[in-house]
């Protein structure tokens, strides 16, 4: 079993796209992706099932898995076939004052309590490249068919990080902020997001202070077993 930190603070290059991203968004009025080339526009944290809503501290956090190849269909890379999960977070701030992520912990946790950081676009591009024996996927998606074309595949994982990637390292007053965490659920069995999480934690507010917690559960979005 891996052997993950709590705390998984964003990295260096999380950190230097959120500064770029965020360079940029304040010059941009225009929605972050076309229709047809990304997923649509991100609605209100509390519009989602799997949400945690903080209401003294005017702020809501969602999650939105890709549970299919359908679900993001814009990605240039299946990730789902080599066993990493997208999620798109979804981070609302209803309040009057700016919060910020710039110490951001933001993990999944599965059913075990394993607690497992995002991945790097390095990450997924060395099983891509190089894939080790017994490499099965973790959710039913299919057969996996691992491919060896590296330099094509791994620029494609590159540009999708690239454009796709959460990279806010701030979230305004009045304001939703969205984007993609790639998780690597490989070896978690057929159904990884049964009794699993995404947890956030490390938000300040605009006086420096951490918000408490936050805990989205995966169970509110799956069919119930009997």
């Amino acid at each position: 079993m891996r052997s993950r930190p709590l705390f998984a603070p964003l990295s260096p290059r999380h950190s230097r796209r959120m500064l770029t991203w965020f360079a940029v968004a304040a010059c941009a009025a225009a929605p972050a992706f076309a229709a047809d080339h990304g997923p649509p526009p991100a609605k209100s944290a509390t519009s989602y099932l799997a949400v945690d809503y903080h209401q003294k501290e005017q702020v809501a956090v969602a999650a939105v898995p890709c549970l299919s190849r359908d679900d993001c269909r814009f990605f240039k890379v299946d990730y789902l076939r080599y066993g990493f999960i997208p999620i798109r977070v979804i981070i609302t701030n209803f309040g009057d004052r700016p919060i910020s992520l710039s110490d951001a912990r933001i993990l999944f946790v599965d059913s075990s309590g394993v607690r497992i950081q995002a991945a790097e676009p390095e990450d997924v591009e060395r099983r891509i490249g190089y894939p080790g024996p017994n490499q099965g996927h973790t959710i039913p998606v299919g057969p996996i068919k691992l491919h060896t074309h590296s330099k094509s595949k791994t620029g494609k994982v590159e540009s999708d990080f690239d454009e796709f990637e959460y990279a806010a390292l701030a979230v305004e007053p009045h304001t939703t902020r969205a984007g993609y965490l790639f998780y690597d659920i490989n070896g978690l069995g057929p159904d990884p997001l049964r009794g699993a999480s995404l947890t956030l934690s490390r938000l300040h507010n605009a006086d420096g202070r951490d918000l408490f917690f936050f805990q989205i559960p995966f169970d509110k979005i799956l069919p119930t077993q009997h």
